[in-house]
């Protein structure tokens, strides 16, 4: 089967920055990936090279077995990008005609406003659109050419959490039919629910790749939450098994390699303690964990 995406050795550099460092990655069809990383970690040039939106350096990039301008040109790939512009002074429902006709097969207008819920602002203008609605109208122009390959950069940022979950049950709808999709993202609740495959990168380089239970293996232990109200994080970073402690409101958090260790020394150190939760790593947690170990 040909991949739907295959980096081979790629590298990108801008001035003194490697923003990708000999990067290698396959995604095969009907895969969903999820790609994280922090700021500067090198998601957006990676995109942007799967896009052809830039060249590597070094390496080779083929999407569908294609180089990836001819990919996009043929209509198999559609994008959704934080930061794509929209046309200034144009309604919403102005864009999405004028750019319906730029593609060989796209999704039925009708279809597509339904898919991306923009019905309620169509004659809006897009200076006036809300972070939200702009958002969604990045999200109907990246599924108008009906693409095989779906690649989403941010795609909820500045939807509040409604907006969120109507947003992921229409891409499920929409994916459902065998499609590959590649989505960075800041949440990692989104990648632990969305994806079936976790990709982390940091420096540009690939520090992890595999499914969700997986990636939350690659670190040990578990995470003890209690009532922080009477207790000091720094006395408890000492106990057996603590590795890092997180205050967050009203809880604390202990990241601990040995939790049955840590929980007779919490009780034996600290009896008033309450309201005690102990949960398995988060993919957050694995995250944090893997990217701080390559800095």
């Amino acid at each position: 089967m040909t991949p739907a995406v295959e980096l081979r050795a790629v590298t990108k550099s801008f001035a003194d920055v490697r923003a990708v460092d000999g990067l290698d990655l396959t995604i095969t069809p009907g895969e969903i990936v999820a790609v994280l990383g922090s700021n500067g970690a090198g998601k957006s040039t990676t995109t942007e090279l799967i896009l052809g939106l830039t060249r590597p350096d070094a390496g080779e990039v083929r999407v569908f077995g294609m180089e990836p301008t001819a990919a996009v040109q043929a209509g198999r790939v559609g994008a959704m990008l934080q930061a794509g512009a929209l046309l200034y002074g144009a309604t919403v429902s102005e864009v999405l005609k004028l750019m319906r006709g730029l593609h060989r097969h796209p999704l039925p207008l009708a279809d597509v406003i339904e898919r991306a819920q923009v019905g309620n602002f169509l004659s809006t203008r897009t200076e006036k659109l809300s972070g939200g609605q702009a958002q969604r109208l990045r999200y109907a122009l990246a599924i108008m050419p009906d693409p095989d390959l779906l690649i989403l950069d941010e795609p909820t940022v500045a939807m509040d959490v409604e907006l969120r979950l109507a947003f992921w049950v229409s891409m499920r709808d929409f994916i459902a039919g065998g499609r590959t999709v590649l989505f960075a993202t800041h949440y990692p609740d989104e990648a632990d629910t969305e994806a079936n495959r976790i990709v982390v990168l940091n420096d540009g380089r690939l520090v992890a790749d595999g499914r969700v239970d997986q990636i939350k293996q690659r670190v040990s232990g578990r995470v003890i939450t209690l009532a922080g109200d009477r207790l000091d994080p720094s006395a408890v970073m000492g106990l057996a098994g603590v590795g890092r402690v997180e205050a967050s409101g009203a809880r604390l958090h202990l990241h601990s390699a040995d939790s049955d260790a840590t929980l007779r020394a919490l009780l034996a150190a600290f009896p008033s303690a309450h309201d005690i939760e102990v949960t398995p790593t988060r993919l957050e947690d694995a995250f944090l964990a893997l990217t701080a170990t390559e800095v």
